[in-house]
């Protein structure tokens, strides 16, 4: 098995996919008393993880770099994009039947998430000696087109991260952050009309967590919310690897189960207080947040938030850095508006919420298959 995928070090599913299914003592024994774990019945799940999560081959071909594209964050794991191939170039289109619309109803997540696919393969590229010059087309489909050219090769840390990014979705070691390393994430997410700013101060920390907490409640409050979240996802390895998508149980560190008893207990336990708790916990024991904000508000900047966060995203994973999305505060648009006004940019949007700090590894989610997103 390569070292970068293994049981225990593997990456987690999507950015903006954070919530994880909060299983009590009660459950997890009940689970257990019938055989099923943490990484109980793979169902070829490993197999295929091991095929996605790995770096190019020789002379890779643009099936090759799109499949180190599509390992890159995203909401919920939907996966929301399609590649369509060209000579010595390809665009990467939005999958809008792949939309979250409860949680994403403007779609600012999807077109993020197609960021951070363009800039997953912009790094892959420069690896193989391409250059890539990216392109923003705007128009009744906002797409990506990216043309290739003949560049110095770049097999770089950003590079030999992107098979072992993962948002990792667990209480943190609480240690802080160097200031040297603090620098390399914020340099590594410089992109022209996007800014970042960090927060490592505890004051600083609870304040977004009260905010993280009133738009957490906020979201379990509205059953179509809670109804979006569960049709994505996989309790069971099996329903993982039909799908290929979706936010797997065992990425968030709980449980594999049948489907059926996963949706039973699902509907039992996931509780606005149990949420509130982890929460709690998740971002108390961080180092610190980074909050990323476009200058403008349409997909253009959004795509541009995606490729910063994934840069920031990769930087943190080289450095031994964990991250994971605490989006609640920009996800309703009462909070969003409080969130601006508590960063001092009350004319802005703020686009991404994201904690940081070091912990193990989480299990990681797996991507549809290359084929599936070509047209």
């Amino acid at each position: 098995m390569p070292a970068h995928v293994n049981q225990v070090q593997i990456q987690g599913a999507a950015m903006i996919s954070r919530r994880g299914l909060i299983m009590t003592t009660v459950s997890a024994a009940a689970i257990g008393g019938i055989g099923y774990g943490l990484w109980p019945r793979l169902d070829g799940y490993q197999e295929l993880l091991e095929q996605q999560r790995r770096l190019l081959s020789a002379d890779p071909d643009l099936t090759e770099l799109v499949r180190l594209s599509t390992l890159a964050a995203n909401g919920h794991n939907t996966q929301p994009w399609v590649f369509q191939l060209r000579e010595n170039g390809l665009s990467i289109h939005p999958d809008l039947t792949r939309r979250t619309a409860v949680v994403d109803p403007d779609d600012h997540h999807l077109y993020v998430s197609l960021g951070c696919a363009a800039e997953n393969l912009v790094i892959a590229a420069a690896a193989t000696g391409r250059s890539a010059d990216v392109g923003i087309a705007g128009g009744a489909e906002t797409s990506i087109d990216v043309a290739f050219e003949s560049g110095p090769v770049n097999e770089g840390p950003l590079y030999q991260a992107i098979p072992q990014r993962q948002s990792t979705r667990s209480a943190y070691d609480g240690q802080p952050i160097s200031s040297s390393d603090i620098g390399l994430l914020k340099a590594a997410a410089q992109e022209e009309g996007v800014s970042i700013q960090f927060f490592t101060e505890a004051s600083d920390r609870d304040a977004i967590l009260e905010m993280v907490i009133e738009g957490n409640s906020a979201q379990i409050d509205d059953p179509a919310f809670v109804a979006e979240l569960r049709d994505w996802i996989r309790f069971s390895s099996g329903r993982a690897v039909a799908t290929g998508d979706g936010l797997f149980s065992a990425c968030s560190g709980n449980p594999v189960t049948p489907e059926w008893m996963g949706g039973f207990l699902f509907n039992a336990v996931f509780t606005k207080d149990a949420e509130n708790d982890k929460y709690r916990d998740h971002i108390r024991s961080s180092a610190g947040i980074a909050v990323i904000i476009g200058d403008r508000v349409d997909p253009e900047h959004w795509i541009k938030v995606g490729r910063s966060f994934e840069r920031f995203a990769l930087q943190a994973t080289a450095l031994g850095i964990r991250s994971a999305h605490i989006n609640q505060p920009i996800e309703v648009p009462a909070l969003r508006r409080e969130l601006a006004g508590w960063l001092g940019t009350p004319d802005v949007r703020p686009d991404l919420v994201v904690r940081f700090g070091r912990a193990p590894a989480l299990p990681m989610s797996l991507r549809r298959r290359v084929e599936a997103v070509i047209v």
